[in-house]
């Protein structure tokens, strides 16, 4: 049986939830991975309003979808961050409140613990989303970074995450990092490394995206097999890079997403670099059986022909494993 193809609404929290449900079943979706900004999916409303939960629901059933997960990158992202003004600009009001660092910290991670009672509400047993990351200015060792300086990273993560998966862990959610520059974990060694601060404490796991590797030069074929048991939940993002290179490095040289200039561009499904195919062999080989979540960024292209064309890409290039030899029918009886 093949895995549900569902749409990630982060890239289009500009419509309401109804108008873009019948654009994704007219887009061939199977369900939608809900964004907890925007109208999609509010966090407070789910907790305080009794008819929430039951709205969304509706309008999912309404246009024949499902919902396998709910996301909460924007929040996520200030557990753990050294806030500046940036943050402003993707937090509610009440997790902002003054702006001062420290109360967007605990705020944030209030928000996150009470996601997972959200999502217990939705009837979703994952939440996607980032964890920010108080050393990614540290990530090119230029002063010289000290080890003791990488460890205390990973032990206030450890320290500010502990007390969200607890909650994670008394409600049945399991929290998938999606592994990407910006967080504290943006490749395999660092993925490792995260794992390790928090005990292996099954509650956490990872949302794979190849499309944050791919670039960077990681196997990201590799990290599936290296976190065979981690994998809660799947992206289908592609991304392009240049084998010549261009005038904007791997790190972007301060120039936007769509510059001509940069060595790499995220791409629709199917036009960038990313081989998919061995993407599917490697989730069949874990046993992987959870949504195919479109998360289609590409700045040349119109996002509602985007999202149709990767759609069918992802019904096309998806199949099920074999557990069953081919050549077993060979042997004798």
């Amino acid at each position: 049986m093949s895995r549900p193809i569902t749409l990630f609404t982060g890239q289009w929290a500009d419509l309401p939830l109804e108008i873009l449900a019948a654009k994704a079943k007219s887009f061939g979706y199977d369900g939608l991975e809900l964004a907890c900004w925007g109208d999609h999916f509010d966090v407070e409303q789910a907790l305080s309003n009794d008819g929430y939960i039951q709205s969304r629901k509706d309008i999912l059933e309404k246009h024949g979808l499902k919902c396998f997960a709910i996301s909460t990158h924007l929040v996520g992202q200030a557990v753990c961050d050294r806030i500046d003004e940036r943050h402003k600009s993707i937090l509610p009001p009440s997790v902002w409140g003054d702006g001062n660092p420290a109360g967007v910290n605990k705020r944030a991670a209030e928000n996150v613990a009470n996601t997972a009672i959200a999502a217990k509400m939705m009837g979703v047993n994952v939440v996607n989303g980032f964890t920010g990351s108080g050393i990614w200015h540290l990530v090119y060792s230029f002063p010289p970074v000290t080890p003791a300086m990488i460890d205390a990273g990973y032990a206030e993560f450890a320290e500010r995450w502990h007390p969200i998966l607890n909650t994670f862990g008394q409600n049945g959610i399991r929290f998938a990092l999606e592994v990407h520059p910006t967080e504290i974990a943006f490749d395999i060694a660092s993925a490792e490394r995260a794992l390790q601060a928090l005990g292996n404490r099954p509650e956490f796991g990872f949302n794979y995206d190849p499309s944050h590797f791919g670039y960077q030069g990681v196997n990201y074929i590799a990290f599936i097999r290296k976190f065979r048991d981690r994998i809660y939940h799947v992206h289908m993002k592609d991304v392009y890079w240049s084998k010549y290179g261009k005038e904007a490095g791997v790190f972007g040289g301060h120039t936007n997403f769509g510059d001509s200039r940069r060595v790499w561009d995220f791409r629709s499904i199917g036009r960038g670099r990313i081989n998919f195919e061995g993407i599917i062999r490697a989730l069949n080989e874990i046993g992987y059986a959870g949504p195919l979540s479109v998360e289609w960024e590409d700045s040349g292209m119109n996002r509602e022909h985007g999202a149709t064309e990767s759609c069918a890409y992802c019904k096309k290039i998806d199949f099920p494993g074999n557990s069953i030899a081919f050549d077993a029918a060979f042997e004798r009886k």
